[in-house]
């Protein structure tokens, strides 16, 4: 870009980038190309740099945007830097810095005038910015949709194909943010994008034979975390004296994190986006999850979502069927450790989400690790950071806990995974619980935070639906999980008492009054009411089926027996409360005969006593708790705009302005 600036403020005056965006045409081969990628620039850090570099080239791209159908040299740039990646791989073999930098340069600027132009116009509109030819104004040749397709193919090749070396670590992540920025459009609509060009390139023709080797390769980035090279090992060469550019405009911006917009429409809270240790590994994992998301086209299903369904363990030997299109094999144990190890991303967890839910083959194994703990307790304490969390975040752990609890290993298993000393709970003091306990702790917290805060239905079911898939295999209780799962039918209760006295009352005030709308405390009644039912079913389902290996559970019914008196005769509860009556009769009848002032050790000595004398034939059966995840009608209604606002909150190396996004609202706050 020539040494005569070194200021940002010059930028705009510079004179290569004067010539790029001005009314004279470029050859390809003009000498000029040269120069202008002859600058040293370090990738933008930060949302501040990011936001300064765009003010500052806005003019420039926006001359580019008038005077390219008529130049043409926004092809002409492209062109150049499809000629020089035609020799990446051999640069990279003999340690060219000069040519990857040159290269790579090519990519950042045509990445920058990419984002502006898509940002400003139509798909359409920006196809046509693909050719030029001598023609008059405003007419354009065939060939544009080959230009946009080479493009696209040339990035996906460099991402599979380019060896991740030290000097091509920067080229790798700008190709990768370059195709999240071709993909960016869905940004500035606010509907969902069912048909757009890029999808449909990226979907058929020439980049599908890749689309394995790509979902491949950003998986293998994510897992192996690969971080960025110490300064001076880039392609980038250290600044001489009269250097380029943008050397003195790196130096000079300040540096820090990305500014975290929140976000309305995804929940009022975004994580604060932590420095990033491996930004090859989160630009691969967003650009993963934007793919894993394109809506089918009509008569062509999503190709990388039918990769991530399909792949399986390198150790499997068994032939893929030949229905599978796109399979391939990665080391599940390198994945699972990874997922693990990320959990504190809005990205890791769904990505763990959409391979659980989506690909059986990992759920499988999965579920058949004997070190579950290492990924349940990530998810659990996202879940037990509630306040902390964007709603979004939390209904991925929730969900994922749901499928697990699927699997009756799984909640069996749990209950003899042993875990000493819990420091992020706060609540009370864990220097010994089982898994299995720490998961009711956590479960029931969120539920009371719920309905304290947020009151969100659904966030309930799922909660409960996970507690009831747990139920029957609920094992040696911890007395604290226990106690907890009385408390919340206390709490539950309570709140039932006080909506239908108001009920009662409301009532009694539209006797006197028709004129004033009431609440409809009705509908709130029917609300806890099957909330309070879920929560018998649970309580019952453990006694049912687990009665002998939970004597806390017993000892907390008791302690709270009087809670339950008041469903005995419910309509609604009396088919469920007879089995809890009948425990808390039985025991009740055993420790009145063993006398007063009964020490919490005799108790729990007789209610294990008790456990083998009561006849289990006694205990009504009922249907066993069994719910699963069922993915809404058009998921993708919710998936798009929240993978977007990921890679638009994520220190992802882009930024746009938040008064041109439409996907999503943003907060004033």
């Amino acid at each position: 870009m020539g040494s005569n600036s070194s200021r940002i403020g010059d930028l705009p005056k510079n004179e290569y980038l004067k010539k790029l965006s001005g009314t004279e045409s470029v050859s390809e081969n003009d000498p000029f190309w040269n120069q202008l990628l002859s600058f040293s620039f370090p990738a933008p850090s930060s949302s501040t740099d990011l936001k300064l570099l765009e003010e500052a080239t806005i003019s420039v791209c926006k001359s580019l945007v008038e005077n390219n159908p008529r130049t043409g040299n926004l092809g002409a740039l492209i062109k150049v830097f499809l000629s020089r990646t035609k020799e990446l791989k051999l640069s990279a073999e003999c340690q060219n810095h000069i040519f990857i930098w040159q290269t790579n340069n090519a990519l950042f600027i045509i990445c920058c005038l990419l984002k502006v132009f898509i940002c400003e116009m139509s798909e359409e509109e920006l196809l046509a910015h693909f050719t030029y030819e001598e023609k008059s104004p405003g007419s354009y040749c065939s060939d544009s949709e080959d230009l946009l397709e080479e493009l696209l193919c040339c990035l996906i090749q460099l991402i599979t194909d380019i060896p991740l070396l030290d000097i091509t670590y920067e080229i790798s992540v700008e190709a990768i943010t370059t195709l999240v920025v071709f993909l960016s459009c869905q940004l500035f609509h606010k509907e969902v994008l069912r048909q757009s060009i890029s999808h449909k390139y990226l979907m058929q023709g020439p980049c599908l034979p890749y689309t394995s080797k790509l979902v491949k390769t950003l998986l293998y980035n994510f897992i192996r975390q690969e971080k960025p090279p110490p300064p001076g090992a880039q392609a980038f060469p250290q600044q001489s004296e009269g250097g380029g550019l943008l050397y003195g405009l790196a130096s000079g911006v300040a540096t820090g994190l990305w500014t975290v917009f929140t976000l309305g429409g995804v929940g009022s809270k975004a994580s604060a986006s932590p420095e990033l240790s491996s930004p090859l590994a989160n630009q691969s994992l967003l650009l993963l999850l934007v793919l894993a998301n394109l809506t089918d086209a009509p008569d062509v299903p999503n190709p990388y979502r039918q990769a991530i369904m399909s792949f399986k363990n390198t150790q499997d030997s068994s032939p893929f069927p030949s229905s599978i299109p796109h399979a391939f094999q990665i080391n599940f144990n390198s994945l699972y450790t990874a997922l693990c190890e990320q959990q504190t991303s809005d990205q890791a967890t769904l990505l763990l989400y959409t391979l659980l839910h989506q690909n059986s083959n990992i759920r499988t194994y999965m579920l058949a690790r004997t070190d579950m703990e290492n990924l349940v307790l990530p998810i659990l304490e996202i879940l037990y950071h509630v306040e902390e969390r964007n709603s979004h975040h939390v209904y991925m752990a929730l969900i994922i806990l749901l499928i697990l609890t699927e699997d009756d290993g799984f909640n069996r298993s749990i209950h003899e995974v042993i875990l000493k000393n819990i420091t992020w709970y706060s609540e009370r003091v864990l220097t010994e619980i089982s898994l299995g306990s720490l998961l009711i702790l956590v479960v029931i917290r969120t539920i009371q935070y719920n309905m304290t805060r947020t009151r969100d239905k659904y966030l309930h079911t799922n909660c409960l639906a996970a507690l009831a898939n747990m139920s029957a295999q609920f094992r040696s209780l911890h007395q604290y999980a226990a106690q907890r799962i009385i408390s919340l039918f206390s709490l539950l209760s309570k709140k039932h008492n006080k909506v239908l006295e108001q009920a009662t009352q409301s009532l009694r005030g539209s006797l006197s009054s028709n004129d004033v709308p009431l609440p409809d405390y009705a509908q709130d009644l029917n609300v806890i009411e099957e909330v309070i039912r879920m929560m018998l079913e649970i309580i019952n389902s453990c006694l049912t089926n687990s009665l002998h290996h939970n004597p806390n559970l017993v000892y907390a019914l008791l302690y709270k027996r009087d809670l339950f008196e008041q469903f005995r005769t419910h309509p609604s509860f009396q088919d469920i409360m007879q089995n809890i009556d009948l425990v808390i009769t039985f025991f009740s009848s055993r420790l009145l005969q063993a006398g007063a002032e009964l020490s919490v050790e005799r108790v729990l000595e007789i209610i294990k006593q008790g456990v083998v004398a009561l006849p289990k034939d006694r205990l009504k059966k009922f249907p066993e708790l069994k719910f699963k995840y069922v993915e809404e009608e058009q998921p993708e209604e919710f998936f798009i705009p929240y993978v977007w606002s990921l890679v638009y909150n994520s220190a992802a190396g882009l930024y746009w302005n938040p008064q041109d996004i439409q996907l999503f609202t943003m907060d004033s706050d």
